[in-house]
Parts: C-alpha cells; sequence; structure tokens
C-alpha cells in the first residue's frame, strides 16, 4: 500500500510524501517529496523519527508523527467493531489501516492523506461536524459500544467524527455554536465517579494557577455530565501542525520517559524554549499537587508555530486520580534517574527547566495556594457534594502537605 501523505501549511494544502505499508507487517517506510524538499520553509513532519532529507526512511512501525494523528483505544475498538459488522471492509488491520479509517475533517493536525493525485483525502466523513446539541445522540451511541448492543448505524455516526487525542474513553468530534471544532468526553454506564466533572475542575484550576489549558466546558445531557474540550489545533479553517511529546523526543514504545527528557526535547525543537520550560516545569508540579496521574508523555502537545519550530499546547487530559485508583496508572518520572516523585525532587530538577530556585518556588506557591481552594473553585463550578466526595484523596494527599511545607 502507497498513501500520499500532505500536509495543510502556508494556507495551502501540500505534498510532504509518500508512505508505504504493507497488508502482512507493521514495517513503514517513509520519503519525502522532492518538490517539498526544495521549500525553503521545508521541516521534517517528526524531526526526531522522521529526520528531514532524501531517501527512504524506514521504521519497524508507524512513525510516532503520523501515528498522533490516528485512533486512540476507544477508536480502534469503533473501527474493529465496524470490521465485524461489515460497515467497514477489511479482515485484518495494521495501524496504518486503523490511521486510514479516520475522518479527514476532524482529524488531529495537519497532515492529510489520499492514495493518489486524483482520488479524496481519507477517509472522507460527513459534510458537517455534529453541533453541541447532538450529544444526547452522540452519548447513546457510545452506551450502545459499551452494551455491546450497537447497530450499523451508531458506528457510521460515532466513526464518522474520529477519536483524536488519546486515551481510552469514548469520545466524538463536535461543532460549539461559533463553528470552533471540539472534543466531547463520554461517561461510561460503569463508572464509580463523575469523571468529566474532575477533568473540568482540574483544567479550571490549573487555568487559575496561570497554566496554559484548552478551553473548556462541562455539558450537562440528561443526568449525566459530558466534557467538551475545544480543539486548539484549529484556528477557523486552518489545521496546526501537531505532535505529541513522545513524538517529539522519540520515545519508544513502552517506556514511560520523564519530564526532564520532554525538557530536553523543548530545547532541541522548541519555538518559546524558555517560556514552555517554564509552561512545562508548572505543569510537572500541579500533576503532582492535582493527582493527575494519567500524564503520560502522549498526554502532552506541541504545535508547529514556525517552520521546524515546535510550541508547546495548551494542556489537555488532566484529570485527577482517587488514591484507591493510582495504582491502576502511570506517573512519569520527573527525571530519568528518579523512582517517585515528590516535591523536593521536582524543586531539585528546576534548574533542568531553566528556573532559579526562588523562581520554581513561587510557581510552587502559587499553584498550591490555587489547588488548595478546590472546593471553592469547585462550588463556582456548581459542583455537587456528592460529585466531589470521591476527589477529596486526589486534592488532599501527602504531597500537598510536602508542598505546604516546603513554600
Amino acid at each position: 500500500m502507497s498513501i500520499e501523505v500532505h500536509i495543510d501549511w502556508a494556507g495551502a494544502t501540500q505534498h510532504v510524501g509518500h508512505l508505504h505499508g504493507s497488508a502482512r507487517s507493521t514495517a513503514v517506510s517513509f520519503v519525502y517529496a522532492p518538490n517539498w524538499l526544495e521549500r525553503a520553509d521545508a521541516f521534517a513532519i517528526d524531526p526526531t523519527s522522521m529526520p528531514l532529507g532524501a531517501g527512504p526512511l524506514h521504521s519497524p512501525a508507524l512513525f510516532g508523527g503520523i501515528q498522533d494523528c490516528g485512533p486512540d483505544r476507544w477508536g480502534r475498538v469503533l473501527i474493529e467493531r465496524a470490521v465485524r459488522k461489515g460497515v467497514l471492509v477489511g479482515k485484518s488491520y495494521q495501524d496504518l489501516d486503523y490511521l486510514l479509517a479516520l475522518a479527514d475533517a476532524s482529524r488531529i493536525g495537519a497532515l492529510r492523506f489520499r492514495q493518489n493525485a486524483d482520488g479524496p483525502f481519507l477517509a472522507t466523513g460527513p459534510a458537517k461536524v455534529p453541533p453541541l446539541v447532538r450529544l444526547a445522540a452522540l452519548l447513546r451511541a457510545t452506551d450502545a459500544i459499551h452494551g455491546a448492543t450497537e447497530t450499523a448505524a451508531d458506528l457510521r455516526f460515532l466513526l464518522g467524527e474520529g477519536s483524536p487525542l488519546g486515551g481510552a474513553r469514548p469520545k466524538a468530534s463536535v461543532s460549539l455554536t461559533d463553528g470552533r471544532l471540539a472534543l466531547a468526553k463520554f461517561p461510561k454506564q460503569d463508572d464509580t465517579r463523575d469523571i468529566a466533572a474532575g477533568e473540568i475542575l482540574a483544567l479550571a484550576l490549573a487555568r487559575e494557577a496561570g497554566l496554559n489549558v484548552a478551553d473548556h466546558q462541562l455539558v450537562k445531557v440528561g443526568r449525566r455530565n459530558v466534557s467538551v474540550i475545544t480543539r486548539f489545533d484549529r484556528e477557523g479553517d486552518r489545521r496546526i501542525p501537531f505532535l505529541s511529546g513522545a513524538s517529539l523526543i522519540g520515545l519508544p514504545p513502552g517506556n514511560a520517559g520523564a519530564y526532564t527528557l520532554l525538557a530536553d526535547g523543548i530545547r532541541q525543537f522548541g519555538h518559546d524554549i524558555a517560556g514552555d520550560l517554564r509552561e512545562l516545569w508548572g505543569r510537572l508540579i500541579f500533576s503532582l499537587l492535582a493527582s493527575n496521574y494519567d500524564d503520560h508523555l502522549r498526554n502532552h502537545g506541541f504545535l508547529m508555530r514556525a517552520p521546524g519550530r515546535w510550541a508547546i499546547s495548551p494542556a489537555y487530559d488532566l484529570n485527577p486520580v482517587p488514591e484507591i485508583e493510582r495504582a491502576q496508572t502511570l506517573k512519569t518520572a520527573i527525571t530519568e534517574d528518579q523512582r517517585e516523585p515528590t516535591i523536593a525532587g521536582a524543586l531539585d530538577a528546576a534548574s533542568r527547566f531553566g528556573m532559579k530556585p526562588s523562581e520554581a518556588k513561587a510557581e510552587l506557591r502559587r499553584i498550591h495556594r490555587t489547588v488548595s481552594n478546590w472546593r471553592s473553585k469547585a462550588k463556582r463550578l456548581r459542583l455537587d457534594t456528592k460529585t466531589l466526595a470521591p476527589y477529596a484523596t486526589a486534592f488532599e494527599h501527602a504531597l500537598m502537605d510536602e508542598a505546604g511545607r516546603l513554600v
């Protein structure tokens, strides 16, 4: 299989190169197009695993920068169900097949794919993304998936919108009233707490603490909450190139990485290096204090702001995890040789993020003060006591106590 790879850049859709794969293997190869290499503003679409240059590039699996715009675990579930029900044609799918099954209109980032110069961009989806008012219909369809009662119509409805950013939670693209693209994240019927409310609370606290976060809102659908996160890889109709933190530093599969490795990647490929290093350290501290344990490096994103220079994206997927659930989630290490993240360890590593000790303590003080007032913030968001109860151990714990002693 040979696929043309294009990217929206400089006001037009540009042909970047060709991606080659096989139905019998996960291995792929890529070749940059000569016309792309001749451009004065040419850049690598993945600076670590797909460096700019002539000649073929080979990988045992899909390149990170291309995998980033493919489906997550939820998206793969939809595709596999659709194949079984005959909604999609195929018997066995490789990573490339999953990638091409997502709707082009809502695909994360600026990469686009087609089989030849005369063909449509893959996959063709509906003319319009569902508006926010259709959340109830989308929620009913996701409930059907979890209950294994879905119809072919449910699968077409959900698959048509794609499943961008990472994670296993059910989700779909929606259009806001002002026309902006957003991601709706739905509850599951077996949830033991209101995960949408927890995410919106964490995002609101992070913004109040001075961090750059994606626009967000909590929407009530019947008696259940849905978190709606505005897509930051779009400016009107313009697509912005996106890369995950894991891809930026070429993190091998199965390697959790560390915040300091991501800081090194910012130094090498960053747009606003000093500003992004400070932002990253603030997110590290916030994740420790707000128990955002599922903060693997695919949950850190970067947007291209100049050819070959990547700026940290607004924060997303901030999810406070109660103490009883933490054994089931990973916590990204602060440094390469640190096992258990601590506030003291974060302060010791602050120089790796270009921060002086006094600057780091001031940042810690501000974030700690904000997280300490989580109950007040929750009340301003109109979250009731029953919703908040499971989150007490996410915001009141030993690391908060340690931070209180150190500030």
